[in-house]
């Protein structure tokens, strides 16, 4: 049917009034009550609502709402008792309607119903009974639910490839949550960033509820908060552990699928995102009518004061409205046009996300939208820096992925913002998305290209070690260009999405099933070895085996120059059942069991990975500011980095294209650029490092002058229990027997 067919359609069934629609539709609306008080004419800025005490004494809220194209605004106020209560908004000042309303004070609950014109054909879904959560509220109060009466259009319409067209005009204010006035006067006084550099930083990975909802040294109240992050004990273990930030899945907050709701199941990543202000209500342990940003607040404060940083993960790509069969739920109802990337046929949505909508960042509203969250994150909630989920679709003009894109120049140019860790997930879904090594500097990157190296050495899957030899120095191939650092690579194995450490070693297909989707969902790819056996085995050996795994993969992490980040339980051997997609596991399958240590292999795994942590933290060679040279500084010969094959000898060319398991790294001590705060050279111990993927024990002859003259053996995976250091020395000339499967970090001794 034609779009003008349909528009006909839907008009002749409207215009008789459909039985069917009548049952679908409560038209007899409720009558708006009549406000409390009229509005003054307030401020057109700053846009949200903002408590202050007005000119003639009279405390009140200022409220402010872009929304372009619209014909009205309503303010929509809430009693604890849920009865509403309207004020029309009417001041417009460039697209942004806004009012001083004396009298609400912090706490008050509220939304907006937006007027304007029903045209799905042209992208206009404006609809009055839709209560719509203001952009940029500070907290949110209640979930979201996701009944027929919260979606624009007639969900239920019998003729479904038309649904989206025709309008509900039934009220959804008793379904979905409401803002919060909130007024925080905190400056930040007190606080300390910790404001470590970017090559010093080890990244941990977690989510707020699963890393301390089993927790049993925390508060049985305060597990799975705010408050229970900030506790001593969940603090306690990433001092010991030596991490420097805290990478949290999202906490802004975000609403649950209908896909998922219908299955009894509920998002727990979280991204899906809703409010890009708001802490996610249901982290708080405090309350959720104002004081969840409070809590927020403590918790990144409790961090700091341990020295670690608190960085974001951030869903500006897309929201939880979907496309055109989603719900109305804030920017949909504001101005649909002006907020999301539509196709050619307005009625749908451009989709370069996977989830339905797109933000259309080069939008200037939308451009505001997303930087002032930013700039409120960091600048009143204390926050040291964000993960661009899917950046890619950032970084897009119109179409195409372009690194001169609006975003990306604003980030660039702001004097907060460019100030910030920032991190990108360097891809999206669409056309030309795929963008690792692409990003500008101030940027670094998750390196995908690293994890698949990684993977698939210690599985022996790579044909030769180029790649590897690539990404162990840093990745120089994707970032040695416009000024970018080695610390431009975030370098990881496993990360929230796909296997725990321990699946990875433990599964080679993914398992799924708990996630209702008949096992298609989650990825395919996922270079995994299980050492012998398909998920849990009383086998010893095959347990012995993937034991060691583990240590080879996290000590490879962390011998690797770039920033490491490691995902919170995969130093504890959390396992996931092999499901690697658990988004929608809001339980033990997705939240850290902290009973693992109890068991001793899996304590000494966490010990081992403190103690590789302390060790790049004190060598600096470990974790340099710039990318080796592989030249001569001296007249000895002796470089930066150096390759060595099995029989002690430098590689050539024709070694890196050679069927090998089994590579040493050189790492110069004496030849590290640049200096240090007072302007001295920066010297360290020189390190060999020996990995070999093999399954037998290979021979492998220790390099001698100009490279050492003995060596110290500081780490083998090989054994369970590290202790302080193996500790044994070699001559160098001597031909060791480096174990199967295992990594050997010598120091240079002498």
């Amino acid at each position: 049917m034609s779009s003008a067919a349909e528009q006909e359609a839907v008009a002749g069934h409207q215009a008789t009034g459909n039985g069917r629609q009548a049952a679908a539709v409560n038209v007899a609306r409720r009558a708006a009550p009549p406000p409390a008080v009229p509005a003054r004419p307030g401020a057109p800025t700053p846009l949200g609502a903002r408590f202050r005490v007005g000119p003639d004494g009279v405390a009140g809220t200022n409220f402010a709402l872009w929304a372009g194209g619209a014909e009205g605004v309503e303010l929509c106020l809430f009693d604890e008792r849920g009865r509403e209560s309207r004020v029309r908004l009417a001041e417009l000042t460039h697209e942004i309607w806004h009012g001083f309303v004396p009298g609400v004070l912090p706490g008050q609950r509220y939304g907006y119903r937006v007027h304007g014109r029903w045209d799905p054909w042209t992208g206009a879904r404006w609809n009055p009974a839709k209560l719509l959560l203001d952009p940029y509220a500070r907290a949110v109060d209640g979930d979201f639910a996701l009944p027929p009466e919260v979606y624009g259009h007639v969900r239920d319409w019998p003729q479904q490839h038309v649904a989206d067209t025709v309008r509900d005009d039934r009220d959804s204010a008793p379904y979905v949550p409401k803002g919060v006035v909130v007024h925080d006067d905190d400056d930040w006084a007190d606080d300390r960033r910790p404001k470590t550099p970017w090559a010093d930083s080890v990244i941990y990975e977690l989510h707020v509820k699963g890393f301390t909802r089993l927790h049993p040294d925390i508060p049985e109240e305060l597990r799975g908060t705010y408050a229970g992050l900030a506790h001593p004990a969940a603090i306690e273990h990433l001092v010991r552990l030596g991490v420097t930030a805290v990478e949290l899945l999202p906490v802004h907050q975000f609403a649950h699928e209908d896909h998922l709701l219908r299955r009894g199941l509920r998002n727990y990543w979280g991204y899906n995102s809703i409010g890009y202000f708001a802490p996610h209500a249901a982290y708080a342990a405090s309350g959720t009518t104002g004081q969840q940003v409070g809590e927020f607040k403590r918790m990144v404060r409790a961090l700091h004061a341990a020295g670690i940083e608190v960085i974001l993960d951030v869903v500006y790509n897309h929201t939880a409205e979907a496309g055109e069969l989603g719900p109305t739920l804030s920017l949909k109802g504001i101005d649909n046009r002006g907020y999301y990337r539509l196709q050619d046929d307005p009625r749908r949505y451009a989709d370069y996300t996977g989830c339905g909508n797109t933000l259309h960042v080069v939008q200037p509203q939308v451009l505001r939208l997303i930087t002032d969250s930013l700039r409120y994150w960091v600048t009143e909630m204390g926050v040291d820096g964000f993960r661009f989920d899917l950046a890619a679709a950032l970084a897009r003009s119109m179409h195409d992925v372009d690194m001169l894109s609006p975003f990306l120049a604003v980030i660039a140019q702001d004097p907060v913002l460019r100030r910030v860790k920032l991190i990108a997930e360097p891809w999206d879904v669409g056309s030309g998305g795929y963008q690792v090594g692409a990003f500008p500097p101030l940027w670094t990157e998750w390196n995908d290209r690293y994890r698949g190296a990684v993977r698939d050495f210690w599985r022996h899957a790579l044909p030769d070690v180029r790649e590897m030899g690539y990404r162990l120095s840093g990745s120089s191939d994707l970032y040695a260009w416009g000024g970018r650092r080695p610390y431009a690579s975030v370098n990881f194995i496993t990360a929230h999405d796909g296997f725990t450490l321990r699946d990875l070693v433990s599964y080679e297909r993914k398992h799924n099933e708990a996630n209702g989707e008949g096992n298609r969902d989650g990825s395919d790819d996922n270079r995994a070895w299980n050492c012998g056996a398909e998920g849990e085995t009383d086998d010893e050996g095959v347990r012995a085996l993937r034991r060691r795994q583990l240590r080879n993969l996290l000590t490879t992490l962390l011998l690797s120059t770039g920033v490491p980040m490691l995902v919170a339980g995969d130093e504890l051997g959390r396992t996931q059942g092999g499901n690697n997609n658990a988004y929608c596991q809001d339980n033990e399958t997705g939240w850290v069991d902290w009973g693992l240590l109890r068991d001793p292999g899996w304590k000494a795994l966490c010990a081992l990975t403190s103690r590789l942590i302390g060790l790049r933290h004190r060598h600096p060679v470990l974790r340099r500011r710039a990318f080796f040279s592989g030249r001569a500084q001296s007249a000895d010969g002796l470089r930066d980095l150096a390759w060595f094959t099995s029989r002690g000898t430098e590689m050539t060319e024709q070694d890196w294209y050679t069927p090998a398991a089994t590579l040493g790294m050189y790492l110069s001590g004496r030849d590290i650029p640049g200096r240090d705060e007072r302007g001295e050279q920066i010297l360290d111990d020189s390190f060999l490092a020996v990995l070999h993927a093999g399954e037998e024990p290979v021979g492998f002859v220790l390099p001698g002058p100009p490279w050492a003259e003995r060596y110290e053996v500081v780490v083998d995976t090989s054994l369970e229990e590290q202790g302080e250091a193996p500790g044994v020395e070699h001559p160098a000339g001597t031909e060791i027997t480096v174990p199967a499967r295992a990594v050997l970090l010598l120091r240079v001794a002498g």
